[in-house]
């Protein structure tokens, strides 16, 4: 499933426990696919806590407790990081990150604790989520066989990557421009991982991020960037992203597209993806000025003038992912509109 269709399953969970009828979610997916994210952005939509516990890193006394005498009676010590009332909160979610790579004695542990929100004398407060995550089998992660008694303790969803909901992301988060337009002009690098051959550095969502803050750190250590981008996203993809941001020194000039001034579009297509991507952030910079009306509409008269219409359907539909509405409310956008009718889109 795609990442904004699980997004907005994880947000529906987690306002089900308000009423009473939550069931545990199961993410499946292999490494670096965004998995751990997703949860801690509803959390931080939510502005609640996120208690996130690695059952591989655990015994099960971690979470059972330890036993104490009292009196006559041996009672269980309750661990402190368990999700309290009192100390987190009435809301909040709680994560089993790593739950199939937990040793059978500690998922054993964990049965009662995610069907029936208890263990022993704890209950899990009632406006707590419970939220879990996992590699595959095959993806060569530490991985055990998850016992059917616990997985049919959960609803369970596979992690799909999708540029589209990649992209979106990325302009919110502020990923650079530049690797936006790379993987819009070779989509295929957003996951690149082959388990058969066991690589280090392989291209995925996380890595691209890494990629993100290496061009920001070594832009100016020519000798190393490249180096740099290789260590992030595996050696072939760093050699591509590191030419195609070399490229970019052909590129047309931004300020005069956003000044509605004439300026060409370039015939390679990578650097029409680069300036695809660059003309969205501007349109982001743009929001909550006075020139944010102009800038989207000169953004839209130049999108209409790309020779593959396809580039400016793109172009319009990632600056709409990242500014809404306002797109359809400056008078260029009927003209675009009617001059690409004939092109579909697809969400």
């Amino acid at each position: 499933m795609r990442p904004a269709q699980l997004m907005t399953v994880l947000e529906r969970e987690f306002n089900s426990t308000r009423e009473g009828h939550h069931t545990p979610v199961m993410l499946w997916g292999p490494p670096g696919v965004g998995k751990s994210q997703m949860v801690a952005q509803v959390g931080a939509k939510h502005q609640v806590p996120v208690i996130d516990i690695r059952l591989s890193q655990m015994e099960p006394s971690d979470l059972r407790g330890i036993p104490f005498r009292n009196n006559d009676r041996v009672e269980w010590a309750i661990p402190a990081l368990l999700p309290d009332e009192q100390r987190h909160g009435m809301r909040g979610i709680l994560f089993l990150d790593e739950i199939n790579a937990a040793p059978p004695a500690v998922s054993a542990a964990a049965y009662q604790l995610i069907l029936d929100r208890r263990l022993g004398e704890y209950q899990v407060p009632g406006g707590w989520a419970i939220f879990a995550a996992g590699n595959r089998q095959g993806d060569r992660g530490v991985t055990y066989s998850m016992p059917a008694p616990l997985a049919n303790r959960f609803s369970h969803f596979e992690v799909e990557t999708n540029l589209d909901d990649w992209v979106m992301w990325a302009y919110r988060n502020n990923i650079d421009e530049r690797i936006i337009a790379f993987l819009r002009f070779r989509p295929e690098l957003l996951f690149d991982f082959d388990p058969a051959h066991n690589p280090v550095a392989f291209p995925s969502p996380r890595s691209w991020e890494f990629a993100h803050r290496g061009l920001y750190k070594f832009i100016d250590h020519p000798q190393l960037l490249q180096g740099t981008l290789q260590a992030c996203v595996g050696p072939a993809a760093g050699i591509e992203l590191h030419a195609f941001v070399n490229s970019l020194d052909e590129m047309p000039d931004l300020d005069a597209i956003i000044a509605g001034e004439e300026a060409s579009v370039p015939e390679e297509i990578d650097l029409q993806y680069a300036v695809a991507a660059a003309l969205v952030g501007r349109a982001i910079r743009a929001q909550e000025t006075p020139d944010s009306s102009a800038v989207i509409g000169h953004i839209l008269d130049y999108a209409g003038r790309f020779p593959q219409r396809e580039m400016g359907v793109m172009l319009v539909s990632d600056m709409h992912r990242a500014i809404g509405n306002p797109v359809f409310e400056v008078p260029q956008f009927a003209n675009w509109a009617k001059a690409i009718s004939d092109v579909m889109l697809f969400e």
